[in-house]
Protein backbone atom coordinates (compact mmCIF):
# COMPACT_ATOMS: atom_id res chain seq x y z
CA UNK A 1 0.00 0.00 0.00
CA UNK A 2 1.37 3.24 -0.82
CA UNK A 3 0.84 5.84 2.02
CA UNK A 4 0.13 9.92 0.88
CA UNK A 5 2.23 10.56 3.73
CA UNK A 6 5.50 9.69 5.21
CA UNK A 7 7.03 9.27 8.75
CA UNK A 8 10.70 9.73 8.77
CA UNK A 9 13.33 9.55 11.65
CA UNK A 10 16.54 11.24 11.17
CA UNK A 11 19.79 9.88 13.97
CA UNK A 12 23.04 10.73 14.03
CA UNK A 13 25.23 7.79 13.73
CA UNK A 14 27.80 9.13 16.05
CA UNK A 15 25.20 8.29 19.03
CA UNK A 16 25.30 5.02 21.27
CA UNK A 17 23.13 1.81 19.68
CA UNK A 18 21.19 2.18 22.56
CA UNK A 19 20.55 6.06 22.81
CA UNK A 20 19.74 5.62 18.93
CA UNK A 21 16.77 3.27 19.54
CA UNK A 22 15.85 5.40 22.73
CA UNK A 23 15.64 8.79 20.89
CA UNK A 24 13.07 7.12 18.08
CA UNK A 25 10.35 6.16 20.30
CA UNK A 26 10.91 9.32 21.93
CA UNK A 27 10.73 11.55 18.14
CA UNK A 28 7.87 9.63 17.05
CA UNK A 29 5.82 9.38 20.36
CA UNK A 30 5.20 13.30 19.41
CA UNK A 31 3.85 11.82 15.94
CA UNK A 32 1.46 9.91 17.36
CA UNK A 33 0.22 12.22 19.71
CA UNK A 34 -0.34 15.14 17.61
CA UNK A 35 -1.41 13.58 14.31
CA UNK A 36 -5.25 12.24 13.87
CA UNK A 37 -5.82 8.76 12.06
CA UNK A 38 -2.22 7.69 12.40
CA UNK A 39 -2.68 4.79 14.80
CA UNK A 40 -4.73 1.88 13.10
CA UNK A 41 -7.11 -0.24 15.22
CA UNK A 42 -6.42 -2.47 18.32
CA UNK A 43 -4.10 -5.65 17.60
CA UNK A 44 -6.10 -9.41 18.48
CA UNK A 45 -4.66 -12.68 18.47
CA UNK A 46 -6.01 -15.75 18.24
CA UNK A 47 -6.69 -16.36 21.81
CA UNK A 48 -8.39 -13.19 21.87
CA UNK A 49 -6.11 -11.36 24.07
CA UNK A 50 -5.84 -7.80 23.25
CA UNK A 51 -3.16 -4.95 22.69
CA UNK A 52 -1.85 -1.91 21.65
CA UNK A 53 -2.72 -0.10 18.14
CA UNK A 54 0.91 1.32 15.99
CA UNK A 55 0.98 3.35 13.18
CA UNK A 56 -0.87 2.53 10.66
CA UNK A 57 2.06 3.50 8.35
CA UNK A 58 6.36 2.35 7.94
CA UNK A 59 8.34 4.15 10.10
CA UNK A 60 11.77 5.15 7.65
CA UNK A 61 14.75 5.46 9.92
CA UNK A 62 17.93 7.07 8.66
CA UNK A 63 20.97 7.64 10.09
CA UNK A 64 23.47 10.84 9.15
CA UNK A 65 26.18 12.90 10.42
CA UNK A 66 25.88 16.15 12.17
CA UNK A 67 25.60 17.91 8.69
CA UNK A 68 23.36 15.67 7.16
CA UNK A 69 20.54 16.03 10.62
CA UNK A 70 21.24 20.24 10.71
CA UNK A 71 20.39 19.86 6.91
CA UNK A 72 17.07 17.58 7.07
CA UNK A 73 15.79 19.89 9.94
CA UNK A 74 16.15 23.02 7.57
CA UNK A 75 14.38 21.52 5.03
CA UNK A 76 11.81 20.44 7.14
CA UNK A 77 11.21 23.79 8.80
CA UNK A 78 11.26 25.39 5.39
CA UNK A 79 8.55 23.25 4.03
CA UNK A 80 6.56 23.56 7.42
CA UNK A 81 6.78 20.03 8.20
CA UNK A 82 5.19 18.59 11.67
CA UNK A 83 8.36 17.74 13.51
CA UNK A 84 9.73 16.71 17.00
CA UNK A 85 14.02 17.23 17.81
CA UNK A 86 16.28 15.58 20.22
CA UNK A 87 19.02 17.35 21.56
CA UNK A 88 22.67 16.63 22.75
CA UNK A 89 21.60 18.19 25.54
CA UNK A 90 18.48 15.62 26.47
CA UNK A 91 20.80 13.24 27.19
CA UNK A 92 21.63 14.69 30.36
CA UNK A 93 18.04 15.32 31.50
CA UNK A 94 15.83 13.03 33.90
CA UNK A 95 12.09 14.55 33.44
CA UNK A 96 9.67 15.92 30.71
CA UNK A 97 10.00 19.54 32.22
CA UNK A 98 14.07 19.29 32.07
CA UNK A 99 14.05 18.53 28.58
CA UNK A 100 11.42 21.43 27.68
CA UNK A 101 13.79 23.68 29.41
CA UNK A 102 17.18 22.49 27.72
CA UNK A 103 15.73 23.09 24.58
CA UNK A 104 14.26 26.82 25.09
CA UNK A 105 17.70 27.60 26.38
CA UNK A 106 19.46 27.37 23.03
CA UNK A 107 18.14 29.27 19.86
CA UNK A 108 17.08 27.18 16.65
CA UNK A 109 20.16 27.52 14.62
CA UNK A 110 22.37 26.19 17.26
CA UNK A 111 20.41 23.46 19.03
CA UNK A 112 22.77 20.29 18.84
CA UNK A 113 20.60 17.67 16.62
CA UNK A 114 21.00 14.16 17.63
CA UNK A 115 17.79 13.49 15.97
CA UNK A 116 14.37 14.48 14.32
CA UNK A 117 11.21 12.89 12.97
CA UNK A 118 8.99 14.53 11.01
CA UNK A 119 6.02 13.92 9.73
CA UNK A 120 4.01 15.29 6.47
CA UNK A 121 2.85 15.20 2.44
CA UNK A 122 5.66 11.78 1.15
CA UNK A 123 6.59 14.46 -1.21
CA UNK A 124 7.31 17.01 1.13
CA UNK A 125 9.42 14.41 3.69
CA UNK A 126 10.80 12.59 0.70
CA UNK A 127 12.37 16.30 -0.43
CA UNK A 128 13.67 16.77 3.92
CA UNK A 129 15.33 13.03 3.44
CA UNK A 130 16.97 13.50 -0.28
CA UNK A 131 20.42 12.00 -0.27
CA UNK A 132 20.58 10.28 3.40
CA UNK A 133 20.92 6.31 3.72
CA UNK A 134 18.46 4.06 5.53
CA UNK A 135 19.78 3.52 9.19
CA UNK A 136 21.91 0.58 9.08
Amino acid sequence: MRFDTKIAVVLRTDVAVWQRLNMVAFLVSGIAARTEDIIGADYEDGSGRRYLPMFRQPVLVFGSDNAGIRSAYERAVARELALSIFTDELFATSHDEANRAAVAAVPSATLALAGIALYGERKKVDAVVKGLSLHA
